[in-house]
């Protein structure tokens, strides 16, 4: 009977001490665990900066940017032995620019063709009205075909600096009524809010149906390979 209530005497204490030692534990681990979730920094996703620039959209501005017909003596035009330059006075359009995805960007350009005019300063006032009504009339028709357009269908390159980017632009050319294909290399630079296209690409006239007579008997004469030259600015949307 003795050894009985001895036995459940120990049995008690026992209990009494494990029960005890697992509220230890369960405090430990509680404390532990709320003094981590105190001492963990807290991540703003709003910290960290964008990775990339976003893709961005440009309204083209005719008014500081250079767009030039370029021949010398005997190419585009020939009056005299002197070279020309035909600047574009007049467009309009729109680029895009997707610096994570260089495939996404884009360019459109219209041309007015009436706009197109010597600006050479090797002649004199009369001379170049030869030449702009050699343009108009035998060249580019505008009554008939007023705008020179181009729109990109792909477009490749690589980054070559923070805000600078070295393209090629394929698309389509439409010139005198007709389309043809034409890959335009292009360096861009992007300032704030501002883009910047320059480069250069030639076409065949006549590809393009454009007639190499002339109304003044070879004082003016249309050859095979036309030069254009561009400095284009725009605005970022």
């Amino acid at each position: 009977m003795k050894s009985s209530k001895w036995l459940i005497l120990v049995l008690v204490a026992y209990i009494v001490i494990f029960a005890s030692s697992y509220s230890l534990r369960r405090d430990d681990v509680k404390a532990v665990s709320e003094s981590s979730v105190v001492d963990l920094p807290v991540i703003d996703s709003r910290d960290a900066g964008p990775s990339n620039l976003a893709a961005s959209r440009y309204r083209l501005d005719d008014s500081r940017s250079k767009f030039i017909a370029h021949a010398l003596a005997g190419g585009l035009l020939w009056f005299k032995g002197h070279d020309h330059l035909v600047a574009v006075r007049e467009f309009n359009g729109e680029a895009g620019l997707d610096p994570d995805a260089i495939a996404n960007s884009s360019l459109q350009i219209t041309a007015k063709a009436a706009s197109m005019e010597e600006t050479s300063g090797v002649f004199t006032a009369p001379q170049k009205q030869i030449i702009n009504k050699e343009l108009r009339e035998i060249v580019l028709l505008p009554d008939q075909y007023p705008d020179i357009i181009f729109k990109s269908t792909a477009v490749s390159g690589k980054s070559m600096a923070p805000g600078q980017y070295d393209l090629k632009i394929t698309g389509n050319l439409t010139l005198h009524g007709v389309t043809r294909p034409v890959t335009i290399p292009t360096k861009v630079t992007v300032t704030g809010n501002d883009l910047r296209a320059q480069g250069e690409f030639s076409i065949d006239r006549g590809d393009f149906n454009v007639k190499a007579t002339s109304a003044f008997h070879g004082l003016i004469r249309v050859r095979d390979k036309v030069k254009f030259e561009f400095d284009i600015v725009g605005h970022q949307l």
